[in-house]
Protein backbone atom coordinates (compact mmCIF):
# COMPACT_ATOMS: atom_id res chain seq x y z
CA UNK A 1 0.00 0.00 0.00
CA UNK A 2 1.13 3.70 -0.48
CA UNK A 3 1.08 5.86 1.41
CA UNK A 4 -2.18 7.27 0.12
CA UNK A 5 -3.73 4.37 0.62
CA UNK A 6 -3.35 3.28 -2.32
CA UNK A 7 -2.10 -0.11 -3.73
CA UNK A 8 1.57 0.54 -5.08
CA UNK A 9 2.23 -0.12 -8.75
CA UNK A 10 4.22 -3.10 -9.56
CA UNK A 11 7.44 -2.16 -10.83
CA UNK A 12 7.38 -2.01 -15.06
CA UNK A 13 9.85 -4.50 -17.06
CA UNK A 14 10.39 -4.11 -20.42
CA UNK A 15 9.19 -7.65 -21.90
CA UNK A 16 11.46 -9.99 -23.55
CA UNK A 17 11.04 -11.19 -26.76
CA UNK A 18 11.81 -14.23 -28.75
CA UNK A 19 11.44 -15.31 -32.40
CA UNK A 20 8.45 -18.03 -32.00
CA UNK A 21 10.23 -20.01 -35.35
CA UNK A 22 13.58 -20.45 -33.63
CA UNK A 23 13.85 -22.94 -30.60
CA UNK A 24 17.05 -22.03 -29.66
CA UNK A 25 15.42 -18.21 -29.23
CA UNK A 26 12.92 -19.64 -27.40
CA UNK A 27 15.49 -21.91 -24.84
CA UNK A 28 17.30 -18.68 -24.35
CA UNK A 29 14.64 -16.66 -23.40
CA UNK A 30 13.46 -19.22 -21.00
CA UNK A 31 17.30 -19.65 -19.55
CA UNK A 32 17.50 -15.95 -19.25
CA UNK A 33 13.96 -16.09 -17.40
CA UNK A 34 14.76 -18.75 -15.06
CA UNK A 35 17.99 -17.14 -14.18
CA UNK A 36 16.42 -13.88 -13.08
CA UNK A 37 14.09 -15.90 -11.24
CA UNK A 38 16.72 -17.62 -9.21
CA UNK A 39 18.11 -14.22 -8.52
CA UNK A 40 15.24 -12.63 -7.36
CA UNK A 41 15.35 -15.67 -4.62
CA UNK A 42 18.33 -14.29 -2.69
CA UNK A 43 20.63 -16.87 -4.74
CA UNK A 44 23.84 -15.01 -5.85
CA UNK A 45 25.89 -16.45 -9.58
CA UNK A 46 28.62 -18.67 -8.84
CA UNK A 47 31.05 -17.29 -11.57
CA UNK A 48 34.29 -19.47 -10.98
CA UNK A 49 33.88 -21.73 -13.76
CA UNK A 50 33.43 -19.01 -16.08
CA UNK A 51 36.15 -17.18 -15.10
CA UNK A 52 38.23 -20.16 -15.66
CA UNK A 53 37.14 -21.00 -19.27
CA UNK A 54 37.63 -16.99 -19.43
CA UNK A 55 41.27 -16.94 -18.22
CA UNK A 56 42.27 -20.33 -20.18
CA UNK A 57 40.41 -18.45 -23.16
CA UNK A 58 42.81 -15.76 -23.10
CA UNK A 59 45.41 -17.72 -22.24
CA UNK A 60 44.69 -19.67 -25.58
CA UNK A 61 44.62 -16.24 -27.44
CA UNK A 62 47.99 -15.03 -26.44
CA UNK A 63 49.32 -18.54 -27.11
CA UNK A 64 48.37 -17.98 -30.73
CA UNK A 65 49.16 -13.82 -31.10
CA UNK A 66 52.79 -15.31 -29.80
CA UNK A 67 53.29 -17.88 -32.28
CA UNK A 68 52.16 -15.74 -34.80
CA UNK A 69 53.93 -12.12 -33.73
CA UNK A 70 57.33 -14.37 -32.76
CA UNK A 71 59.82 -11.70 -34.25
CA UNK A 72 61.79 -15.02 -36.15
CA UNK A 73 60.68 -15.97 -39.25
CA UNK A 74 59.87 -19.35 -40.06
CA UNK A 75 62.92 -21.67 -40.68
CA UNK A 76 64.33 -20.49 -36.97
CA UNK A 77 61.16 -20.62 -35.52
CA UNK A 78 60.25 -24.10 -35.69
CA UNK A 79 60.71 -25.47 -32.45
CA UNK A 80 59.07 -22.65 -30.67
CA UNK A 81 55.71 -23.23 -33.09
CA UNK A 82 55.91 -26.88 -32.68
CA UNK A 83 55.61 -25.90 -28.65
CA UNK A 84 53.17 -22.72 -29.68
CA UNK A 85 50.86 -25.44 -31.73
CA UNK A 86 50.54 -28.37 -28.67
CA UNK A 87 50.11 -25.64 -25.90
CA UNK A 88 47.12 -24.07 -27.93
CA UNK A 89 45.91 -27.94 -28.37
CA UNK A 90 46.25 -29.06 -24.95
CA UNK A 91 44.82 -25.47 -23.36
CA UNK A 92 41.67 -26.29 -25.70
CA UNK A 93 41.60 -29.72 -24.84
CA UNK A 94 41.24 -28.67 -21.03
CA UNK A 95 38.58 -25.94 -22.21
CA UNK A 96 36.35 -28.76 -23.82
CA UNK A 97 37.06 -31.13 -20.89
CA UNK A 98 35.78 -28.64 -18.40
CA UNK A 99 32.56 -27.64 -20.84
CA UNK A 100 31.87 -31.22 -20.99
CA UNK A 101 32.59 -32.70 -17.30
CA UNK A 102 31.57 -29.35 -15.03
CA UNK A 103 29.21 -27.26 -17.25
CA UNK A 104 26.85 -29.72 -19.28
CA UNK A 105 23.77 -27.99 -19.82
CA UNK A 106 24.35 -25.86 -16.86
CA UNK A 107 22.26 -22.40 -16.97
CA UNK A 108 24.20 -21.08 -14.10
CA UNK A 109 25.61 -22.13 -10.76
CA UNK A 110 24.91 -20.54 -7.51
CA UNK A 111 26.26 -19.90 -3.69
CA UNK A 112 24.27 -21.02 -1.02
CA UNK A 113 21.73 -18.09 -0.12
CA UNK A 114 23.27 -15.72 2.78
CA UNK A 115 21.83 -16.48 5.91
CA UNK A 116 21.12 -20.13 5.21
CA UNK A 117 21.95 -23.53 6.82
CA UNK A 118 22.50 -25.02 3.63
CA UNK A 119 26.43 -25.18 2.91
CA UNK A 120 25.88 -25.69 -0.70
CA UNK A 121 24.65 -23.94 -4.09
CA UNK A 122 22.32 -25.34 -7.02
CA UNK A 123 22.92 -26.21 -10.35
CA UNK A 124 20.37 -24.81 -12.67
CA UNK A 125 20.66 -26.50 -16.39
CA UNK A 126 17.91 -27.07 -18.66
CA UNK A 127 17.35 -28.99 -22.05
CA UNK A 128 14.87 -27.93 -25.08
CA UNK A 129 15.33 -31.58 -27.60
CA UNK A 130 15.65 -30.53 -31.31
CA UNK A 131 11.85 -30.70 -33.02
CA UNK A 132 9.70 -31.21 -29.31
CA UNK A 133 8.36 -28.46 -27.32
CA UNK A 134 8.78 -30.34 -24.30
CA UNK A 135 11.42 -28.05 -22.04
CA UNK A 136 12.99 -29.94 -19.26
CA UNK A 137 14.31 -27.88 -16.20
CA UNK A 138 16.99 -29.92 -13.71
CA UNK A 139 17.55 -27.94 -10.27
CA UNK A 140 20.17 -29.61 -8.58
CA UNK A 141 22.64 -29.52 -5.32
CA UNK A 142 26.29 -27.92 -6.19
CA UNK A 143 27.68 -30.14 -4.38
CA UNK A 144 26.05 -33.97 -4.45
CA UNK A 145 28.14 -35.17 -1.82
CA UNK A 146 27.34 -32.46 0.68
CA UNK A 147 25.33 -33.71 3.72
CA UNK A 148 23.48 -31.09 2.73
CA UNK A 149 22.83 -31.98 -0.81
CA UNK A 150 19.30 -33.09 -1.55
CA UNK A 151 18.17 -34.92 -5.01
CA UNK A 152 18.17 -33.69 -7.93
CA UNK A 153 13.98 -31.94 -8.82
CA UNK A 154 13.42 -32.31 -12.92
CA UNK A 155 10.35 -30.37 -14.21
CA UNK A 156 9.49 -31.00 -18.01
CA UNK A 157 6.60 -29.01 -19.35
CA UNK A 158 5.44 -27.90 -22.92
CA UNK A 159 7.54 -24.65 -23.73
CA UNK A 160 3.84 -22.85 -23.39
CA UNK A 161 3.22 -24.34 -19.47
CA UNK A 162 6.30 -22.56 -19.01
CA UNK A 163 5.70 -19.27 -20.07
CA UNK A 164 2.72 -18.99 -17.40
CA UNK A 165 4.81 -21.26 -14.77
CA UNK A 166 7.53 -18.96 -14.81
CA UNK A 167 5.03 -15.57 -15.56
CA UNK A 168 3.16 -16.10 -12.56
CA UNK A 169 6.13 -17.22 -10.09
CA UNK A 170 8.03 -13.94 -11.34
CA UNK A 171 5.82 -11.71 -9.02
CA UNK A 172 5.49 -13.76 -6.16
CA UNK A 173 7.29 -12.62 -3.14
Amino acid sequence: MASDGAAAAPAKTTPKKANLLDPHSIKHLLDETISDVVKSKGYAEDTRLGNWKLAIGAAVIAVALLAQFYPKKFPQNREFLLGCIALYVVLNLVLLILSYTKEKDAIMFTHPPSGSFNSTGLVISSKLPRFSDMYTLTIASADPRSISANKPVHFTKSVTKWYVFVRSSQFKS
